[in-house]
C-alpha cells in the first residue's frame, strides 16, 4: 500500500498583546502589531515568554497529523525571571479535531482537554524551561485551518505579568 503524505507548510500568524488584557488580536506577523518605538513594541521585543509550534508537519491519507500530532508550548527565554501559574490554551477555530494530548516537558500538565480545546499549565516556568504538549490531530481540511492562543501567568510576587506575548491565531486562514 502506497501511503501518500501531504506536507502542510504553516504560515504562523500572531498578534501581540499584553497578557494582562487576555484578549486575542487579529492575524499579523509574528512580530508586534504596534508601531515601532511604542511601549507595546518595546514590551513585545523584550518579553521572555514565547509560544512555540511546528513550522511544518505531515498529514497521512486519513488527514491525521503524523508523528503524534501537533505540538504547542511556551518557553521562558529569560536568564533570570521565573513565572508562576503559567498556561497556554489552544482553541480550534477552524477545521481541526483534537484527540489525545500528552505533555512533552517535565513539570507541566494538561489542565483542559476536549476535541476543540487543549490547555497546558506549569506551576513554575523557570528561566530557559518550557511547558509543552503534543496532541493527536485530525484535519478536516488541510488547506484551511486555524487555532487561537491564550496565555496566562503571574510573576513570582503573584501579579499578572505585563509584558506582551505573541498571542492570536495560527494557521492558514487569512483575516
Amino acid at each position: 500500500m502506497n501511503r501518500m503524505r501531504t506536507t502542510v507548510a504553516v504560515l504562523g500568524a500572531a498578534g501581540a498583546l499584553t497578557a494582562a488584557q487576555l484578549g486575542l488580536a487579529g492575524a499579523a506577523s509574528a512580530a508586534s502589531t504596534a508601531p515601532t518605538g511604542s511601549v507595546e513594541a518595546q514590551a513585545a521585543a523584550s518579553c521572555p515568554i514565547k509560544i512555540t509550534y511546528l513550522k511544518k508537519f505531515y498529514v497521512d491519507n486519513n488527514n491525521w497529523v503524523t508523528n503524534g500530532g501537533l505540538r504547542f508550548g511556551l518557553t521562558n527565554s529569560s536568564k533570570k525571571v521565573t513565572f508562576k501559574d503559567v498556561s497556554l490554551k489552544v482553541t480550534n477555530t477552524k477545521s481541526l479535531r483534537f484527540g489525545k494530548a500528552t505533555v512533552t516537558t517535565k513539570g507541566a500538565r494538561i489542565t483542559q482537554k476536549t476535541n476543540q480545546i487543549v490547555k497546558v499549565a506549569a506551576k513554575t516556568l523557570k528561566p530557559g524551561k518550557s511547558a509543552a504538549f503534543k496532541v493527536s490531530t485530525r484535519m478536516l481540511r488541510t488547506d484551511l485551518y486555524e487555532v487561537k492562543f491564550a496565555v496566562y501567568g503571574k510573576t513570582t510576587d503573584g501579579k499578572k505579568w505585563g509584558c506582551a506575548v505573541d498571542q492570536g491565531t495560527w494557521g492558514t486562514v487569512k483575516h
